[in-house]
């Protein structure tokens, strides 16, 4: 399975997915202008990976921002991970978050009580 890279921009994030070194990192700003085409690549990675999934997955999200029609898509991710747990994967949901900033803390909470996922949220020191 071929590895997924997006190089981040000023309204994108860095997504790096590769099956391989079990390296699954989305981080950055993600406010798309056309949410769905940026996260349909995305998901469909991820659709392809739950067919042959590794033994353990780690997910890790690192927002410094993201916009409300983003959470909507970063929602669908995180319940075709939900599936994968359910089926008896191990999967583990790191949510990273600037440590004052408590928008993105919120929302790594609320995130975590729709699935049931084991969820980190880890704060992350002030630059």
């Amino acid at each position: 399975m071929e590895r997924l890279y997006l190089e981040p921009t000023l309204t994108t994030p860095k997504v790096f997915f590769d099956k391989e070194s079990g390296e699954f990192l989305i981080q950055g700003k993600s406010l798309p202008e056309d949410v769905k085409s940026f996260y349909a690549p995305i998901i469909s990675w991820i659709d392809d990976y739950i067919k042959n999934p590794n033994t353990k997955t780690c997910v890790e999200f690192d927002f410094e921002y993201f916009n409300t029609a983003s959470s909507k898509m970063l929602l669908i991710l995180m319940n075709r991970l939900n599936e994968l747990y359910k089926k008896g994967y191990e999967v583990e949901i790191t949510w990273k978050y600037p440590q004052l900033d408590t928008e993105l803390e919120e929302a790594g909470e609320e995130l975590d009580e729709l699935i049931s996922i084991p969820f980190k949220l880890v704060p992350k020191p002030e630059k």
